[in-house]
């Protein structure tokens, strides 16, 4: 059977693993999935995920959910392939640092910057005002995450160290997106983490990916 995913292109989750998949030169089957009639909440979807999101990952008798999860899973089934080691697997220091970083994202970064990116991008879609109040607080908040980026930028090419990792791999969908509003100046005017930006949104992999991450295509 090989890798499936289940997802619709647009969506930052989904596209992390693509990104990921991208990246270890792993072959997969991309099966979309319409959100817009709610094929995500029907029960052959709900089998898959019972929480009824997007992206699913199966890999024969494998059924995951939860895009960390299935990247951490994708970076280890196919450590080999690609050209980077996204976990740093073959030390145990190392490791531990991309793992550091991948908590900050999860528990720093994403909640800052992802409900800037619902408010500008999704509830319009959804026929609702944007709530710039929202925008404003999470504003601050992801500036002061920013700040602490920039610093630590300064000394590694990469959050992890001088490699590119999950820890950065993590951050490209939702940023990718941000750099679109008229926010971008909170990554353009702090130059390390501008370079840090300018350098993992290169890559060949997450280009194939942002080619298809538009608002207003499936």
């Amino acid at each position: 059977m090989g890798v499936k995913v289940y997802g619709l292109p647009i969506s930052t989750c989904t596209a992390t693993i693509l990104t990921c998949l991208h990246e270890k030169e792993a072959e997969f089957e991309f099966l979309p999935v319409d959100l817009f009639v709610a094929e995500h909440k029907q029960p052959p979807f709900l089998s898959k995920n019972p929480f009824g999101q997007i992206p699913v990952l199966e890999d024969d008798d494998l059924t995951l959910f939860e895009s960390r999860a299935m990247s951490s899973y994708i970076a280890e089934k196919y450590k080999d392939n690609g050209t980077t080691d996204l976990l740093r697997q073959g030390d145990l220091k190392e490791a531990a640092i991309v793992k550091v970083w991948m908590e900050v994202e999860a528990h720093q970064y994403n909640p800052s910057i992802q409900p800037i990116i619902y408010q500008h991008f999704v509830a319009p879609i959804q026929g609702n005002t944007p709530d710039q109040s929202i925008i404003d607080s999470n504003l601050e908040k992801l500036g002061k995450v920013l700040d602490i980026y920039d610093e630590k930028l300064k000394t590694t090419k990469y959050l992890a160290g001088d490699y590119y990792t999950l820890a950065d791999l993590h951050h490209l969908p939702y940023t990718h997106y941000f750099m679109t509003t008229p926010f971008a100046t909170l990554i353009n005017s702090r130059p390390n983490v501008k370079a840090w930006w300018e350098d993992i949104s290169s890559r060949p992999a997450f280009k194939k990916v942002s080619e298809h991450m538009k608002y207003g295509e499936n």
